[in-house]
């Protein structure tokens, strides 16, 4: 099978006549609306420089994690998942010859891309936008031929309402709750990005938020068997913001309180909302230039630990057979993912559960020297040398490190050895958050380690020329070459 051809896109704009029983406007006043109006009103003439290259930046970023993750199985079910769903399309599923309609393209590459935890993340909203916001965004971009630079606004839109409903969420009483941030606020954003895309009006995208909010969606208890669902929530939350954009482009209304209401998302999935965080500082410095870029394979929550780890390695000579104990200073709004219970944490059963493990972040840091994608596989979780030391591991919780919290995500590690010494390091903020970033050269070395394909160089050349060129040629080298000549 082979995609079908684009087909010119001309959003509906039909009367608005007001009949019975039809719901008014959006309350101007309301988060949705407020939210709306600001995607509604953002031009590319309208972004400054800096948001702009951090938009090619974390795009470079996605385009690697999600190539890479559609390697694994649970990417690879998704992907099977969807050819028995829906028919061929305009849009792509990177590595995959098929393309599908824009809001199954999602579902497949928000699933991929969430697959090795290298994905861009944030820090107050604790939360990962980019695979939620991307796939939305590439998939009708494709779908609807859109300008480069129409979707890099659409971007910055789609992190905006991410970020801003997910500090609203305030991710440690929802994590509480037994709610992922990433697949309930993701599909906010995801719809802000589409309804831009398709140039909804501020009503109709508010519209689209107000769908949005009946299909977030997201829960923690993965946890419990390090099953792929965390992978599924970026995927959905990416679909169901196709699909609220869609539905809001023809019309269908969803609630103007969809976020503040009595009954809306932020009573629903949390015990301490943070409602004025939605629309604080609105129109300021843009969201997107809170994110931070991922080095290692796992939850943000290990990576300061990870830090430390390398910290104390870099400097001193250790044989892992003289260590006795490891104590790691985990932050308490991490902790119920990374540190607790303790006795899981030290025997992960699957990569899931070593990807939430600070007891394993600590012990394939030292063991290893490293924690990419390839050190988080069965054979690593099944190391003798790797279990032995996760026994050593002990976490506590530390109100200095909680203070800085969630704006930094402090780290402190100590190490034990045989003869008594005792090793320490502290990290204030993790490798890649804006205070600790990755430059280019970094990104681009992470890309292509991802990618591992000759047109790696040139795909990075081409993100960084944006908005020239276009969202087909960045895409194209990713699709395999005996299908390229008739997807298009």
């Amino acid at each position: 099978m082979t995609r079908q051809p684009r087909r010119a896109y001309d959003p509906v704009q039909g009367p608005r006549t007001r009949r019975w029983g039809t719901p008014s406007a959006p309350h101007e006043s309301s988060i949705a609306a407020q939210l709306a109006a600001f995607c509604a009103e953002l031009r590319f003439a309208d972004l400054p420089r800096a948001p702009v290259e951090r938009a090619k930046e974390l795009l470079l970023d996605f385009l690697g994690v999600c190539f890479r993750g559609m390697d694994t199985e649970s990417s690879q079910a998704a992907v099977r998942s969807i050819r028995a769903l829906s028919p061929p399309g305009a849009a792509s599923i990177l590595g995959d010859p098929t393309g599908a309609p824009a809001a199954w393209a999602a579902l497949a590459n928000g699933t991929a891309a969430h697959a090795l935890e290298m994905d861009d993340v944030t820090a107050r909203s604790s939360l990962h936008p980019g695979v939620a916001v991307f796939p939305a965004a590439l998939a009708l971009s494709e779908e609807l031929g859109s300008r480069a630079e129409d979707l890099l606004v659409a971007v910055a839109a789609g992190y905006e309402v991410t970020m801003r409903v997910g500090n609203a969420l305030n991710a440690a009483s929802a994590y509480r709750r037994g709610f992922h941030p990433t697949g309930v606020a993701g599909a906010f954003g995801a719809a802000a990005a589409s309804a831009t895309l398709l140039r909804l009006d501020a009503e109709r995208t508010a519209h689209a938020l107000g769908v949005a909010g009946t299909m977030a969606a997201g829960s923690l208890e993965y946890l419990s068997d390090g099953s792929w669902t965390k992978r599924l929530n970026a995927g959905w939350a990416a679909h169901c913001g196709v699909v609220a954009a869609r539905l809001a482009a023809a019309g269908f209304t969803g609630p103007s309180t969809a976020i503040e209401g009595p009954l809306g998302l932020l009573r629903g999935h949390s015990d301490s909302p943070l409602a004025a965080e939605a629309t604080a500082g609105l129109g300021a410095e843009l969201q997107l230039m809170r994110v931070s870029i991922k080095p290692y394979a796992c939850c943000r929550y290990n990576h300061g630990l990870i830090d430390c780890v390398l910290q104390i390695r870099r400097g001193h000579e250790i044989a892992l057979e003289d260590v006795e104990e490891i104590r790691l200073g985990v932050l308490s709004g991490g902790a119920l993912l990374v540190a607790e219970p303790i006795e899981q944490k030290r025997a992960p059963r699957n990569v899931v559960d070593a990807q939430f493990s600070a007891a394993f972040a600590a012990a394939i840091a030292l063991a290893r020297g490293g924690a990419g994608y390839r050190d988080y596989c069965l054979a690593a979780v099944d190391d003798p040398v790797i279990r032995g030391l996760m026994q050593k591991v002990s976490c506590y919780r530390d109100a200095k490190l909680d203070a800085a919290y969630p704006d930094h995500w402090p780290a402190a590690v100590m190490i034990r050895l045989r003869d008594g010494t005792t090793l320490e390091a502290r990290q204030p903020d993790p490798l890649g958050s804006p205070e600790n970033p990755v430059d280019r050269a970094g990104l681009e070395e992470k890309f292509g380690q991802l990618v591992d394909r000759p047109f790696a160089p040139e795909v990075a050349r081409q993100v960084w020329s944006l908005p020239e060129g276009s969202v087909d040629a960045i895409l194209r080298p990713f699709i395999p070459a005996s299908e390229v000549g008739s997807s298009s």
